[in-house]
């Protein structure tokens, strides 16, 4: 079965009065695990008629929550308070906190395919890899400048494992990316995505935007950078969302993507399984959700959400979409279309 973008419909709303900043969801169910701005991870179940969140129980996180990933039944997320901290999903409560699993702000959170790793992004330009049952550090990765070329703290805002699990690309403030095995650590690749970053050297004297979202295609061989274009005003995201998708193995430039309709940040973005779009969602203070077509990087279908959207989740058979928003969570369906790549029998005629 293929997905058709152009069906989507908004099918259920948790009001939360929050920002959410990341979500993931329980697999085989519509249970969401989600962390927020008051510092809290929750965990809601988007099936019931009047969904109601509750807290996750524990000492928890002493800032805002904006890494969230399940490894099977842990739940590990990060947080700016420099704290990675494991969940029982089960019982719904902390087993165990890491706290100075970075010195700086943690940006994000990601688990390998198998499961069995977790990666960290900080602003102390680290990343970082811990077993995803124990805790236990296993790797530590340098690479990408402290500093920005105006001598200005950088950020490291997004990580990303490829499908095989045996890459791991990171992506900084001044949009720069490295690609590396996470075996052994070796550096295979690296690119830049400098339109994403721009510098006020006369009002400000200050740097915005940065790539805030990196994925993989579900073959490997693309990757795609999302963030935003340049900035006339730099106190506001006055920006075009912007996307860039390379070959990464041949270091080339596929698709520029400036949406005109939507502003702001791209946030996150998931590739079609069957290679056929592109998804990205963001905004400024209003959000987006668009799809676009990857052979042509046209927009194949696109919505305005009304508040940010920060982070997104998928069902198994890619129906159900949810995203996570300034103050709110959305679900989505999508409907599924014959694959008409496939011989179809002719009808037989009537006696």
């Amino acid at each position: 079965m293929s997905i058709l973008p152009q069906t989507i419909r908004k099918s259920t709303e948790h009001s939360t009065g929050l920002i959410v900043f990341d979500v993931a969801r329980r697999p085989q169910s519509k249970e969401l695990f989600f962390g927020t701005s008051d510092f809290q991870v929750y965990a809601v179940d988007m099936a019931a008629e009047k969904p109601e969140r509750v807290a996750l129980a524990g000492a928890g996180h002493q800032s805002y929550v904006t890494g969230v990933a399940l490894a099977g039944n842990r739940l590990i997320t990060g947080s700016y308070d420099g704290q990675l901290i494991w969940w029982d999903v089960e019982a719904k409560k902390q087993i165990r906190a890491v706290a100075d699993a970075h010195s700086l702000w943690i940006r994000r959170v990601a688990v390998s395919p198998d499961g069995k790793l977790v990666a960290s992004v900080s602003d102390d330009m680290l990343c970082r890899l811990w077993d995803a049952e124990t805790g236990e550090p296993l790797q530590t990765f340098e690479g990408h400048a402290k500093q920005t070329p105006n001598n200005y703290p950088s950020m490291l805002y997004a990580v990303t494992f490829s499908p095989d699990g045996r890459l791991l690309a990171t992506a900084d403030k001044t949009g720069h990316i490295i690609i590396r095995q996470v075996a052994s650590g070796e550096v295979v690749a690296e690119l830049d995505a400098p339109v994403m970053y721009t510098w006020d050297p006369k009002q400000r004297r200050h740097s915005i935007g940065g790539i805030r979202s990196l994925q993989f295609s579900a073959d490997g061989r693309l990757l795609a950078a999302g963030g935003i274009g340049k900035i006339g005003n730099i106190d506001h995201l006055g920006g075009p969302a912007r996307i860039e998708v390379f070959d990464w193995q041949a270091g080339k430039r596929i698709h520029e993507i400036e949406n005109d309709k939507h502003k702001g940040l791209v946030e996150q973005l998931v590739f079609d399984p069957n290679g056929k779009w592109l998804l990205a969602v963001g905004g400024d203070h209003k959000g987006f959700i668009c799809f676009y077509d990857l052979a042509t990087g046209e927009v194949l279908h696109q919505m305005t959400a009304s508040d940010h959207a920060h982070a997104v989740a998928w069902n198994e058979d890619y129906t159900e979409l949810y995203t996570a928003h300034h103050g709110r969570l959305l679900s989505w369906q999508l409907d599924p279309i014959p694959d008409y790549s496939k011989p179809v029998e002719a009808p037989r005629p009537k006696a």
